[in-house]
């Protein structure tokens, strides 16, 4: 989308302006909890935003790298995600409807549908829950427990899948007994040393050995949950041929496969979701972020026979925003319609071409990685 100049909403050389800026980047640091990340390292007010730019209370513009940390798809205010927004608030719709049948779940649905991966697509169930990706988690972890019987969890090095208890426990560095975290296969910090297909291969056989040798009546795990391209780990994407082979472990195994596409989805990756790049269709995928249209939102969505939990199990007072369902299906429709996931791949395949020219020119850099 072309980003129009936006119209300064701060006249910076005004009396004040930088006193109002300054005044409330003060009030924010004595009343705010010392927990904050952005806004410790950067020092800006946003009053105005519109596309990539967002323009400061000072009136100073700005290039937003951060994309709402992977919940702007379409940018700051697009057009099409306003108008949805619109139409709810002058429908006189319900704001919150619960898990109650309204026309903007049902659109949200079919459209959500409509993109996922066809061998998910035709078997597919989704259940709402609270509005962050790590109550997605949660749900998705209690899913395949209660459909499976079984408690046991695997999850991987430098994996981040949320913040809540159940969520930290399949994240790097907890110590949940019941959760074992086996080796991220990657090129740069190989945790067997060597990189590569070789790495990979290693990895996988690591996660075959867990998985069949985990000793006489112990059962198996009730999944397997990985994120297609690791963020907070250093944004690594799995290796196509090894998350082949996670499925094919799992399903001879009936372990149900977990995709947290909570980061990864929506296009980001050069694909609508990331597991679509190895061809694999997970049994259970996690989403949020992006899906709301920049509002929160989050489902999981899986495979009908996964379909467990007793009527009323709990699943959160805030799954029925209807804002947020709207400007996800106009978001989810807008990058279908336009193809703009494949413009992520053609984008991103070029810059990494040209970043990847850095690492032999300075000792520095390390490495260059990345999808979309």
């Amino acid at each position: 989308m072309p980003v129009r100049a936006l119209p300064s909403a701060v006249d910076e050389t005004a009396p004040g302006a930088r006193a109002a800026h300054e005044g409330i980047l003060r009030r924010q640091s004595a009343r705010e909890s010392a927990a904050r990340t952005y806004a410790r390292a950067l020092p800006i007010v946003p009053v105005r935003a519109r596309g990539l730019t967002i323009e400061g209370a000072d009136g100073r513009r700005y290039l937003d790298c951060l994309s709402g940390a992977g919940t702007l798809a379409l940018g700051h205010n697009h057009p099409v995600v306003l108008e949805a927004i619109r139409k709810v608030l002058d429908s006189g719709a319900p704001l919150n409807a619960l898990d109650l049948a309204t026309p903007v779940k049902d659109a949200f649905i079919t459209e959500l549908f409509r993109t996922l991966p066809p061998g998910l697509a035709d078997r597919a169930r989704v259940r709402f829950c609270g509005p962050a990706g790590s109550d997605a988690v949660e749900t998705a972890c209690e899913l395949v427990r209660a459909a499976t019987g079984r408690t046991g969890l695997i999850a991987f090095t430098g994996a981040s899948h949320g913040r809540t208890a159940g969520a930290l426990d399949a994240s790097a560095g907890a110590h949940d007994v019941r959760v074992a975290r086996l080796p991220y296969p990657q090129d740069y910090r190989c945790p067997f040393g060597v990189g590569g297909e070789r790495g990979a291969d290693l990895a996988a056989r690591w996660t075959e050995s867990v998985l069949d040798d985990s000793g006489p009546g112990a059962p198996l795990p009730a999944g397997m949950i990985i994120e297609p391209v690791q963020g907070e780990g250093g944004v690594i994407p799995a290796p196509d041929a090894w998350l082949r082979r996670m499925r094919q472990l799992t399903a001879d195994r009936s372990v149900p496969l977990i995709a947290d596409e909570i980061q990864t989805g929506v296009g980001w990756t050069g694909a609508f979701w990331a597991v679509e790049h190895s061809g694999v269709t997970p049994d259970v995928m996690v989403l949020s972020k992006a899906i709301g249209g920049s509002l929160p939102l989050a489902v999981v969505v899986y495979r009908d026979d996964l379909d467990a939990p007793e009527p009323g199990a709990p699943a959160g007072i805030f799954r029925g925003n209807q804002l947020a369902m709207a400007a996800g299906t106009a978001t989810l429709t807008h990058v279908r319609e336009n193809h703009l996931a494949e413009r992520a791949a053609t984008l991103g395949a070029r810059m990494l071409s040209q970043l990847q020219g850095l690492v032999a020119e300075f000792a520095c850099v390390g490495d260059v990685r990345g999808r979309g």
